[in-house]
């Protein structure tokens, strides 16, 4: 059985996607794939087990373990995180699909980024949904038993086009739309070389925001107005805009005016503020701007974002 899930970037609607905002989220050309093969043990009257193997964009093996299949009835005890995290998501898609890992065989499961780790474009997103994949279980259900997080990069992870993405009454919609801006050649995405932690920023927004119903109603019209415009001015308004919207929701520093102030575009944080990519307008002298000041993974818009036509409606 083979899976395969897309990584994700938030270009709008970042943190009060939460609260029922309107998010621009985008799928990207990188994602991650998982491989399950049955598998005979050496010794035939040893217990059913699951060997794990997680290898990295290079191909190198970082992680792998053995896991008692027996053992995700009940709450596991690891003493390493990632072993105690991944037994904490098969334990849940196990919890929710019963007949999941039921019977007497053993298999390998062997799980492949086509991005470096620390990019923050979805490492658990992905797992997660090709684990729901072949749980055959909701995706969404899965990441809010096992985490915290709106779950547009699940949405992320399975479509192969832009969405516009927002829980209504805690329940998630989904919306492909057509975004490919005329002036996407002048759009760069810029790694900060430093993975930011989503579950540590999503408490820190919500002990911070007070009431900002007025401020989802502008960025949802922003949301839709990013969608539609075709002015590379109007777009950069538009991010400027909604950077100080969520500067001042979560009382942070916009990240052009604390680590960027002479750059000639535009910049705007995505997804948790601090780390991962920002988002860019620029030119050609972008990526050498970006690369003089220490920051070498400046990746033009058309080289990742995915954008297909889906016919699979479902969300």
């Amino acid at each position: 059985m083979n899976f395969y899930s897309n990584g994700k970037l938030l270009l709008s609607g970042e943190y009060v996607v939460l609260d029922g905002a309107k998010a621009l989220a985008v799928p990207t050309k990188y994602g991650q794939s998982l491989t399950v093969t049955p598998i005979d043990l050496p010794n035939p009257i040893e217990p059913p087990k699951l060997v794990w193997k997680s290898y990295d964009f290079r191909d190198i093996i970082w992680y792998q373990r053995s896991f008692e299949i027996d053992s995700f009835r009940n709450k596991g005890s690891h003493t390493d995180a990632v072993s105690q995290t991944l037994h904490g998501i098969l334990q849940e898609a196990k919890r929710l699909n019963p007949t999941f890992l039921n019977g007497e065989s053993s298999f390998e499961v062997q799980t492949t980024l086509s991005f470096p780790q620390n990019w923050g474009l979805g490492s658990s997103s992905t797992l997660i949904h090709n684990i729901a994949l072949w749980a055959n279980v909701n995706p969404y259900t899965l990441l809010w038993n096992a985490f915290k997080g709106s779950g547009y990069d699940i949405a992320c992870a399975k479509h192969n086009s832009p969405i516009i993405y927002e829980l209504q009454q805690q329940a998630p919609k989904v919306t492909e739309v057509d975004f490919l801006p005329s002036f996407s050649n002048q759009l760069y995405f810029v790694h900060l070389n430093k993975k930011q932690n989503s579950r540590n920023a999503i408490e820190s927004y919500t002990a911070r925001k007070g009431t900002i119903a007025n401020e989802i109603k502008v960025i949802n019209a922003i949301t839709i107005e990013m969608t539609k415009t075709n002015s590379l001015v109007d777009f950069e308004l538009l991010l400027k805009e909604h950077e100080q919207l969520i500067a001042d929701i979560i009382q942070e520093t916009p990240v052009q005016e604390r680590l960027f102030a002479d750059y000639f575009g535009q910049i705007k944080s995505l997804g948790a503020w601090g780390g991962d990519f920002v988002l860019a307008t620029g030119n050609d002298d972008t990526e050498a701007y970006f690369e003089a000041k220490g920051y070498e993974t400046v990746i033009p818009f058309d080289e990742m974002i995915l954008s297909e036509p889906n016919t699979d409606s479902q969300i």
